[in-house]
């Protein structure tokens, strides 16, 4: 008889896992068909800048730049600007990152700081790769690991235009700083 009890005990623990189991897929099932998604959905943020640039403008020691006239199709995603004393000695930063229109991304990147110790927080591997004028000035073009940029001196500022996307849209979005 014990012997016959422990084989029926072994089947209903089995059943009443596998009970439990469906439990839980079943109330994992209800939650995921509350949940909202959307993959159609476009998973960029969109910032707005302009009143950041102008609060900015009148807190940095150099000229700050940022860009006036682009296409709607260039999309903010990340603003800020950072004073010195908070920036654990990165000097006084300005930073602006897009989404270009081909999807890859672009960013302003301004500091009082040497050009090498900017670009050596920015674009990692970065190595020299010729000129452009874009802007009534001339750029050094700068080729990363990963990312390139356009480069310039700006009063006491050094101005990076960085990303992942072509030297193209890097000089398009220089043109377009103000």
């Amino acid at each position: 008889m014990a012997a016959e009890s422990k084989g029926m005990r072994g089947r209903q623990t089995v059943r009443d896992m596998v009970l439990s189991m469906l439990a839980v897929g079943f109330v994992v099932w209800v939650g995921y068909l509350f949940l909202p998604h959307d993959a159609n959905s476009d998973p960029v943020h969109v910032v707005e800048y302009k009143v950041a640039a102008a609060s900015a403008k009148r807190a940095a020691p150099y000229p700050l730049l940022s860009p006036d006239g682009l296409s709607d199709k260039w999309r903010a995603t990340s603003v800020g600007y950072t004073p010195a004393d908070l920036s654990g000695g990165k000097g006084n930063t300005w930073h602006l990152g897009f989404v270009t229109p081909s999807g890859q991304y672009a960013a302003v990147e301004q500091a009082d700081v040497p050009r090498d110790k900017l670009l050596a927080d920015k674009v990692t591997g970065a190595q020299p790769d010729g000129t452009s004028d874009t802007a009534g000035r001339t750029w050094e073009r700068v080729q990363g690991d990963k990312a390139r940029a356009l480069t310039a001196q700006n009063g006491s500022a050094t101005t990076l235009v960085t990303g992942t996307a072509s030297y193209e849209e890097l000089a398009e979005l220089a043109q377009a700083l103000k």
